[in-house]
C-alpha cells in the first residue's frame, strides 16, 4: 500500500492501559435512511503507541498499517489536541 492509499481517522483516546498500544474511539455523523435524522455512529480501534506518549482524551489521527497484532491494524500519526488536566 502506497503513502498516497493510507486511511487516516480522527478520534478520541479512550484507553491507554495496554503497553504500546491505545484505543481510539472515532465518531461518525451519518443520515437516517428513512427519519432523515442525523445519528451518531461510532467505533473503536487499537492503534500502535510506540512510546506510550497519547493520554485518556488526547484526539489523535491514526493511520491504517500493515497487521501488528490481532486486533491492531492502525498506527497514531500526530496528536491534534491534548487533553486539558484539571
Amino acid at each position: 500500500m502506497t503513502e498516497a492509499n493510507k486511511r487516516t481517522l480522527t478520534g478520541r483516546v479512550v484507553s491507554n492501559k495496554m503497553d504500546k498500544t491505545v484505543t481510539v474511539l472515532v465518531e461518525r455523523r451519518v443520515k437516517h435512511p428513512l427519519l432523515g435524522k442525523y445519528i451518531t455512529r461510532s467505533k473503536k480501534y487499537h492503534a500502535h503507541d510506540a512510546k506510550d506518549e497519547y493520554l485518556e482524551g488526547d484526539t489523535v489521527v491514526i493511520e491504517e498499517c500493515r497487521p501488528i497484532a490481532k486486533t491492531k491494524a492502525w498506527k497514531v500519526v500526530k496528536l491534534v489536541e491534548k487533553t486539558r488536566n484539571l
